[in-house]
């Protein structure tokens, strides 16, 4: 008998993510949807057994991680309500199950980042006071210190020394081509620039080494990120590999010999292990997507995520003296590589002769029969698609669509002048490399040009909403927008201050640059509307508002279009009250969200 292969058995195949170790090193710490939700669990890393720590502690949408206290039995996360990103910070003993919220800030979102060394307090990232800043809390007395005050955001990684400094990137300016390595004293008392290739590059921090001698650091000031270690005692920097690979650091081995990066290069991502004193590097060679790596037992093994486009995510440890991979948790399904339809990795000419990478998937094709096709757009926009087990791909090959996910103009992973080509030109260039993704799959004979569609969540949202207004002559079928944005200045405007900065980046402020702004928002063509377009939204979204849905799905309204599930000039909405950005870490809600789309594309392609 025929093993079936449905929308709920695919969809409902776990993953991991947050794998952490202790600062023992003896223990992982993970998150991982086994259960159809999040929870947290315990890896011993010499027998490779793992518990479940948690039940039903986490948020359904996972959007923050977790620190690990120093005693290895305590540790941090956060919780919000119904995917609001209003973090609160709550402490977790992994051993008597006991849990303690440490902040009430229901209009902040908060996030933990590092403890300090000696283990009594929390550095952590907050905009409780409007701007995204770091703040230091006293675990005993709750007692809350702000540490940086800045009117820009503090993003990504921050680190705790044991020297007594906290380490953190930062960009003092608008410019998105700009990021610096910062350093503030603990008490506050003293900050300073500490690291800046140049003011048009990205220069930024990974990790401290154990011994507080090197801090990993990056540059994209070549044009793609290299990877190299910052000597505190010297000021200087060495540079490692030969620069021709966009690679970003991760750690440094207990030991502080070696450094570990990751090297992106044709959408696929490997682990490249540097020795520090000799330069001479090591690849291992593992197709698909590697991330999430860390050291275990002494530097003996790596641990690791893993997955290509016909292996879901594995948990797996790597032997680095006799290079052998061990797989530790198989992917939970009965699914084999069989079952999988292997993606294509291509590159298609777009309007100004560049070439645009993307991966494609295909149903198992019938000689002379013509498919429906979907081009899929991803978030960001400085996203990216990889060489990787693609769920949402392989749902629809096996619903029987083609599909292809495009790595447009914007994107991250092909260097730091592609990736600028949008900036002030949002739904410009992108939005005529999403055409020219149309025109690709026009060209493949199994492919009905007449049975083409759009859709994608969030920036892909946003896209969706501009290929049918502005780009409406070009012949789609429908499309699909997801959590999207129809105005950047409307949501500008409801948007907290850390948004707002990212959208000035891209888009320069709306005061100096109105056409940009109008030009790049899909309600200033929503005349141009003809196909039928399907909207859905969480409701208690704080990155993509929900009224960005609200205001088209009533513009549509206002000329005459109707709900409805069938014909011209007719729209399908809907809105979870549940949900935020998007809930794909819950797979009760993802498959929600599948049947919709699935059942959207299927009657109206």
């Amino acid at each position: 008998m025929a093993k079936e292969i449905t929308l709920e058995k695919l969809a409902s195949i776990p993953s991991f993510s947050f794998i952490t170790p202790n600062h023992k090193k003896d223990k992982i710490g993970f998150y991982w949807n086994k259960t159809k939700h999040q929870e947290f669990y315990i890896l011993d890393a010499d027998t490779m057994e793992y518990e479940q720590i948690t039940d039903g502690e986490l948020p359904k949408a996972i959007r923050a991680g977790f620190i690990w206290l120093k005693d290895d039995i305590h540790i941090t996360y956060t919780r919000d309500i119904d995917g609001d990103e209003q973090h609160n910070i709550y402490l977790f003993n992994t051993e008597t199950k006991e849990s303690k919220q440490l902040t009430d800030t229901p209009k902040a979102q908060e996030y933990p980042m590092d403890v300090s060394p000696d283990g009594k307090k929390l550095l952590f990232s907050s905009n409780r006071h409007d701007q995204l800043n770091l703040f230091i809390m006293d675990l005993e007395t709750k007692v809350v210190q702000q540490l940086t005050a800045f009117d820009k955001p503090v993003w990504g990684k921050a680190e705790w020394s044991d020297n007594g400094w906290i380490y953190f990137n930062y960009n003092e300016t608008y410019n998105i081509k700009n990021t610096d390595l910062w350093a503030i004293k603990e008490d506050g008392s003293e900050i300073k620039k500490l690291f800046s290739v140049s003011e048009e590059s990205n220069d930024w921090f990974n990790r401290v080494s154990s011994d507080g001698k090197y801090i990993a650091v990056a540059s994209d000031h070549s044009g793609l990120s290299r990877s190299g270690y910052y000597n505190l005692e010297t000021d200087e920097v060495v540079w490692l590999g030969d620069g021709k690979f966009d690679e970003t650091p991760v750690l440094f081995t207990q030991d502080n010999k070696k450094l570990i990066v990751l090297r992106n290069f044709e959408a696929e991502i490997k682990p490249i292990l540097y020795d520090i004193s000799t330069k001479e590097s090591k690849e291992l060679n593992f197709k698909g997507l590697t991330y999430y790596t860390s050291f275990l037992l002494e530097d003996k093994y790596l641990i690791y995520i893993r997955t290509d486009s016909e292996t879901p995510m594995v948990l797996s440890r790597y032997d680095l003296e006799n290079d052998k991979e061990e797989i530790i948790i198989h992917p939970q399904t009965n699914l084999t590589k069989e079952d999988f339809y292997k993606q294509r990795y291509i590159k298609y000419p777009t309007f100004d002769g560049k070439e645009i990478a993307a991966t494609l998937y295909t149903p198992k094709l019938e000689s002379g029969k013509k498919y429906p096709a979907l081009v899929n757009v991803h978030g960001g926009p400085t996203g990216q698609y990889f060489q990787m087990f693609d769920m949402f791909s392989q749902v629809f090959a096996h619903e029987g669509f083609v599909i292809l996910n495009p790595n447009i103009r914007g994107s991250t992973g092909y260097g730091k002048e592609f990736m600028e080509l949008n900036l002030k030109d949002w739904g410009g260039g992108d939005g005529k490399d999403v055409v020219y993704a149309k025109k690709y799959l026009e060209t493949l004979d199994y492919v009905d040009p007449d049975r083409i569609g759009v859709f994608g969540g969030s920036y892909g949202g946003y896209m969706t909403f501009i290929q049918l207004t502005k780009y409406a002559d070009e012949g789609w079928k429908t499309g699909s927008a997801w959590i999207g944005i129809s105005d950047l200045k409307t949501m500008y405007d409801k948007s907290k201050p850390h948004f707002q900065y990212f959208l000035v980046q891209h888009l320069g402020t709306y005061e100096e640059n109105k056409e940009v702004w109008k030009n790049a928002s899909a309600m200033t063509f929503i005349d141009n509307i003809e196909k039928p377009i399907q909207m859905i939204h969480g409701v208690n979204d704080p990155r993509c508002p929900v009224e960005e849905s609200r205001q088209f799905r009533d513009k549509l309204i206002e000329m005459g279009w109707k709900e409805g599930t069938e014909g011209e000039k007719t729209y399908e909405y809907i809105e979870f009250t549940d949900e935020g950005h998007g809930a794909f870490s819950d797979i009760n809600m993802r498959i929600r969200t599948f049947k919709l789309f699935v059942d959207y594309f299927k009657r109206r392609l």
